[in-house]
């Protein structure tokens, strides 16, 4: 059997306020009846001692009893439970309870025997006498055996509060067990509604709907944290399926160019139009190289994304490796006109390792990759008489390398988007930019590859800055 969660709350809720109360009850009639009892025990002590000073007080001047004073004070004393026999000093019986109405003493006892086994199914009482000495003007005439059933009984008023007193805590139970079963509906509710919301909205998305939200708010942390999640889900499945959508007519838009040459250039020689000189047959073969760069590049892509296992990792010096990267550029860099500098990123931030060297573990045939897509990125996108600069640091807490450019610059829409598949700023992907968008990737991809970061930072105008950032 499949239980909701609102049920299991408003059970559990139920179950703790059962428990509740039975271990409160418990307590309760626990100190209650050792209190009661010792309030039984001293009341019917101080009943006891006011009804001797009571017979005594029925002794006349001449030393007689008045008879029917002590008959008014025995009656008085049976109705509470109590039955009297007065003795002079010589032991002779003054007045006795039981002589003078023995039945009603039969039944005053039967009746307090019931009272006490309606309260104590179990309960062995036996009657008992207890002897008080009377006394009259400050001396002895006689003494009182006052009996009772004992060890304490419970005549009817105290019955009556027992019984009162039990009602009251059944009321109280039954109040706090329909308390905590609204109470637990109530916060299950406030549970398991957002929950409902969520779980309905990830079906959504299943079925592919992307553009679901869950706008209301639980006023619960845990909850209202799930339900962003799934709306940072929604949000990022949609911007995947936009990026992917994207992706398939960027990769139509790089493939359609080459081969619409490639198939005008050949119709043209089928048909006799064209000669197939050494010249257009340049031009096809440099469209078929521009393929299969793209391809390289793509296998490139998905290779360093795919396995960051297949790192070849060595100590290296970042600094040498760096410098002789931006050594071999250089020519480019003097071609088109751009000034290319290199220097440390900050002083005194590296540790030297043996040597004197500045000491990283990473692949360096992979790392050298990602500085150079760096490297052709900047001087694609600086105009001449413009600067690039490249700085390296390397210490215990890792390695960083800053690559940056005087560059057109990158407009706040395109920052966050610059690492993804085959984007290029260029929406009209003109080929004077040169590229396929791919570059970047293989940097980011080979960053994260050795647990690096890489960031960017641009203002449009003002150039480009790529950082990377290594662990050590």
């Amino acid at each position: 059997m499949t239980w909701s969660l609102r049920s299991r709350l408003a059970l559990s809720y139920v179950l703790v306020a059962v428990l509740c109360v039975l271990i409160v009850s418990a307590l309760a009639n626990g100190l209650l009846e050792s209190s009661f009892r010792s309030y039984l025990r001293g009341s019917q002590e101080k009943r006891a001692q006011a009804v001797a000073l009571q017979l005594g007080a029925q002794l006349r001047a001449d030393d007689s009893w008045d008879q029917a004073g002590l008959a008014a004070v025995g009656m008085a004393a049976l109705e509470q439970g109590l039955i009297v026999r007065l003795s002079s000093p010589d032991g002779k019986t003054v007045w006795d309870a039981t002589l003078h109405n023995s039945g009603l003493c039969v039944q005053m006892i039967t009746h307090l025997a019931q009272n006490m086994a309606s309260r104590y199914p179990n309960w062995r009482g036996q009657y008992t006498e207890i002897l008080y000495p009377v006394r009259h003007s400050f001396r002895n005439v006689g003494s009182a055996a006052i009996g009772y059933y004992g060890p304490f009984f419970l005549n009817d008023e105290d019955l009556t509060f027992i019984n009162s007193l039990n009602r009251l805590l059944l009321w109280a139970a039954l109040g706090a067990l329909i308390s905590a079963a609204g109470l637990g509906l109530l916060m299950a509710r406030r549970i398991t509604v957002p929950l409902d919301r969520v779980v309905r909205a990830t079906q959504a998305i299943v079925r592919g709907r992307r553009d679901v939200l869950i706008t209301e708010k639980a006023g619960l942390r845990e909850l209202d944290g799930i339900a962003a999640a799934v709306n940072d889900l929604s949000r990022g499945l949609r911007d995947q399926e936009t990026l992917r959508r994207r992706l398939t007519a960027d990769l139509a838009h790089e493939l359609r160019t080459p081969l619409a040459t490639l198939q005008g250039h050949l119709e043209a020689m089928i048909d006799g139009i064209w000669k197939p000189d050494g010249k257009r047959l340049d031009s096809l073969h440099e469209e078929i190289l521009r393929l299969n760069r793209l391809v390289s590049d793509l296998e490139n892509l998905a290779r360093y994304e795919g396995d960051s296992g297949s790192l070849r990792r060595s100590n290296l010096d970042l600094s040498a490796l760096v410098e002789g990267i931006v050594r071999n550029h250089e020519p480019q860099f003097q071609a088109k006109g751009v000034a290319l500098r290199f220097g440390p990123l900050q002083a005194g931030y590296a540790a030297e390792g043996a040597g004197g060297a500045r000491l990283l573990s990473a692949d360096p045939d992979k790392l050298s990759q990602a500085v150079i897509n760096l490297l052709s990125n900047a001087l694609k996108f600086t105009p001449a008489g413009g600067e690039v600069q490249v700085q390296v640091a390397c210490g215990p807490e890792g390695g960083e390398i800053r690559v940056a450019d005087s560059g057109i610059g990158i407009g706040p829409e395109d920052l966050p988007r610059v690492f993804e598949r085959l984007y290029r700023v260029d929406s009209s992907r003109n080929r004077a930019t040169g590229g396929a968008g791919i570059g970047l990737s293989i940097a980011k991809a080979i960053v994260e590859a050795h647990g690096g970061v890489i960031s960017a930072a641009s203002q449009p105008g003002r150039g480009t800055e790529f950082l990377i950032h290594l662990p050590g």
